[in-house]
């Protein structure tokens, strides 16, 4: 095979392969608050996937981020939900029960 010839099939191949990642629709993924913990406590996801937090406590919960609490929720009650499409690796905790954390981490 000429080097031109195999050269235009690994760009078709590459085309390909970025086209079919990109037209995949973007996921929601579900943690579910209960007795005190993030359920799971650690997600893997697609950049532009939605998580979203359910409360399954009798409490308030609240999702922040635990670097430099650049996002929030507001409290929520039980069976409310928050949501947040992710972009980057996120570490998270509720602020009202500081030892309630959890991690995403976008591959």
């Amino acid at each position: 095979m000429s080097s031109i010839i195999l050269l235009t099939f690994f760009m078709e191949v590459w085309a390909y392969n970025k086209l079919k990642v990109m037209e995949e629709p973007p996921k929601k993924h579900t943690v579910k608050i209960f007795r005190m913990k993030f359920i799971p406590d650690h997600l893997t996801v697609k950049e532009g996937d939605t998580v979203e937090w359910v409360n399954k406590d009798f409490y308030l919960h609240d999702v922040t981020d635990e670097k430099n609490r650049k996002w929030t929720s507001k409290p929520f009650g039980q069976n409310e939900v928050w949501s947040k499409v992710v972009t980057e690796d996120e570490q998270y905790f509720c602020n009202l029960h500081k030892v309630m954390k959890g991690t995403i981490t976008v591959e």
